[in-house]
């Protein structure tokens, strides 16, 4: 991930790339996103596991973090004989994309707010040109 907006905006950005700019989300998190995305059915941590060939617990965190950014629906499915396990299924992207603008729309606010504040702290010139009173 470039470390400056400037370097972000000059970069080949892929829709994928949202998923790190908006949430910090890693490349494994990416990955097991599509695996789930891509999937016809709600699937388990060993399903993901098995196609990113990764350990359980590891792509279980990531599933969570993907939860926790609202990427992905954890459902619990229960045994009849007791007992359950979970599956996880995409959200729904215009419920992403919706947040995703939201975001988008906060921080372009609160720049605009912090470069008026720049301006006005750092706005030399005027106050150099401005008549002396007395």
């Amino acid at each position: 991930m470039p470390d400056a907006l400037v370097e972000y905006l000059r970069s080949d950005m892929e829709c994928e790339g949202l998923l790190e700019c908006f949430h910090g989300l890693t490349a494994l998190d990416r990955e097991c996103f599509a695996v789930v995305v891509e999937s016809d059915a709600a699937l388990t941590v060993d399903d993901v596991a098995a196609e990113v060939d990764r350990e359980r617990s590891t792509v279980y965190r990531s599933l969570q973090r993907l939860l926790t950014a609202g990427f992905v629906r954890k459902e619990q499915i229960n045994y009849e004989q007791g007992g359950y396990y979970h599956v996880f299924r995409p959200a729904d992207p215009d419920a992403i994309a919706d947040e995703m603008q939201r975001m988008l729309n906060d921080w372009y606010a609160q720049m605009g707010q912090l470069i008026g504040e720049f301006r006005e702290k750092y706005d030399v010139a005027d106050a150099e040109a401005a008549p002396a009173e007395g």
